[in-house]
């Protein structure tokens, strides 16, 4: 082959390359922003559901709660015993246990029945207040809810909040044990003693 040939061959590889090589001249105005609006259009979707999310984890706690308030109320008349809900609201928990009146010496100890830990409140959920018929109020501390085993638990009502705002309140009927959820800041009948 001749020196030529080589040349302009190696030539023409050169331009190839170069062309290869070169570097993107960027984006325009105009690209940037059909990415951003889509963008946008993205994020003004997802955010509703990124609040149903919340509102789930509110119900979800909401209906756990109202289904170990209903459970502790059958087992307190089966088991003859008085069971005990307490709301710890400074740190977001609730735990149960057990007084049996017919022991020689009652007290009350933890409930040791498989699936009865005590039950801390996922992050974004907390305990506002707890109201109970004949103590009122509770916004620090704890509050107790009894169920005795003649059949019947205090008059209660529980408030859950979450962080944007939204309030669940449980209601304990004292004489069927049914528990109540609404979606709404509700509270006590005038009718309710409280002190």
């Amino acid at each position: 082959m001749s020196s030529a040939r080589i040349g302009v061959a190696a030539a023409r590889t050169r331009a190839r390359l170069g062309r290869a090589m070169r570097t993107p001249r960027g984006f325009t105005m105009l690209e940037i922003a059909i990415v951003l609006f889509i963008m946008g259009l993205v994020i003004s979707m997802a955010l509703p559901r990124f609040a149903g999310i919340r509102s789930a984890h509110l119900k979800s706690e909401s209906r756990r709660l109202a289904g170990r308030a209903s459970y502790l109320y059958s087992r307190a008349m089966s088991d003859k015993v008085v069971l005990r809900l307490s709301f710890d609201i400074d740190s977001d928990s609730y735990a149960v246990s057990r007084l049996d009146p017919y022991s020689a010496k009652p007290v009350f100890a933890p409930d040791t029945e498989p699936g009865f830990k005590p039950v801390m409140l996922p992050a974004g959920v907390r305990l506002r207040d707890v109201i109970v018929e004949g103590t009122g109020a509770v916004t620090r501390g704890t509050a107790n809810c009894f169920f005795y085993p003649e059949g019947y638990v205090d008059a209660t009502f529980v408030h859950l909040i979450d962080d944007s705002g939204t309030v669940f309140t449980l209601s304990f009927n004292p004489l069927t044990g049914r528990v109540a959820i609404a979606d709404a800041d509700v509270g006590p009948s005038p009718t309710m003693v409280l002190r």
